[in-house]
């Protein structure tokens, strides 16, 4: 069968926001190989701020790639430290060759530190139109922190307006349960922009589950929230504030992923695994 391989062209976004030793870095040509590499020697990108990962999108890839090959290679990084590599970009193309049981997946190996490896793998997260806001709010905000910039020098380099990275941002602020119902598509952004106005997070849960229940359209919410303002508002959805530590401590200790989502009074609790050999040391760690 034969494989169709595009010359990627670096992106405006990633362009912008590298500076002239960086761009020396992607665009020199003996620091880029061309290689088969094994997909069990590629590690997971640390610095992925996508976490939701749609197993339709997965399935429908995987398809694609079984009918008409890779169109475009996954980017990695040689690790000295292990003799492994560590990808840049490109996690839902690896997971379709990993489904598809292919042992090899074509790769453009470069020669970059863990600054310009979290840059480019950001970068090429904010470019992209199927992330969530919430993932996008966290791409944005760590660019700024670990390329120590302002918001208005983050607006100049990718651009985008000002206002723009500031709303994506501001959805951090939320409390977690209502950042998950927007990344679940329970509310839309609009609603957390919303929300984002009340200083109590208790009040804005209280709020989240009227949104929920009585399917508030935004403007609506805006009304609601204009209306309550401080005010006290009876909470018919009752949520234990230490649920989310709770989770957290088990993530530490059992080393997985787990995923709460809440709908009006249903909820639904998972445990994300990769392969069937997760699964059962989960299992194993649960029968402790």
């Amino acid at each position: 069968m034969a494989k169709a391989y595009k010359k990627r062209v670096l992106g405006r976004g990633l362009s912008a926001i590298l500076n002239d030793e960086d761009k020396k870095i992607y665009n020199n040509p003996p620091s880029v190989n061309f290689n088969e590499i094994d997909v069990d020697l590629i590690k997971l990108n640390p610095y992925q701020p996508r976490t939701n990962f749609n197993q339709k999108d997965i399935d429908n890839l995987a398809s694609s790639i079984k009918e008409l090959g890779l169109i475009q290679p996954i980017t990695v990084k040689f690790d000295d430290n292990d003799d492994n590599y560590e990808l840049i970009s490109g996690e839902r193309r690896l997971r379709s060759f990993k489904q598809l049981n292919i042992k090899t997946i074509p790769a453009y190996v470069r020669k970059v530190n863990d600054q310009t490896s979290l840059e480019m793998a950001l970068v090429e997260n904010i470019q992209r139109k199927d992330l969530d806001p919430i993932e996008i709010a966290i791409s944005y905000n760590r660019l700024i922190d670990e390329l120590n910039l302002s918001q208005d020098e983050m607006s100049k380099r990718v651009g985008k307006d000002r206002s723009t990275i500031s709303n994506y941002i501001r959805l951090l602020k939320l409390d977690p349960i209502i950042q998950s119902g927007i990344r679940d598509n329970f509310i839309t952004m609009g609603h957390g922009r919303c929300l984002i106005n009340i200083n109590s997070k208790d009040q804005q849960l209280i709020i989240y589950e009227k949104i929920l229940r009585n399917s508030l359209s935004v403007r609506n919410t805006e009304k609601l929230v204009k209306e309550l303002g401080n005010k006290k508002v009876k909470n018919n959805f009752k949520i234990d504030k230490n649920l989310i530590k709770i989770i957290k401590n088990l993530e530490i200790k059992y080393k997985l992923k787990i995923d709460l989502k809440l709908k009006k009074e249903k909820g639904l609790l998972s445990f994300k695994f990769d392969n069937r050999e997760e699964l059962d040391k989960l299992i194993n760690k649960l029968d402790e």
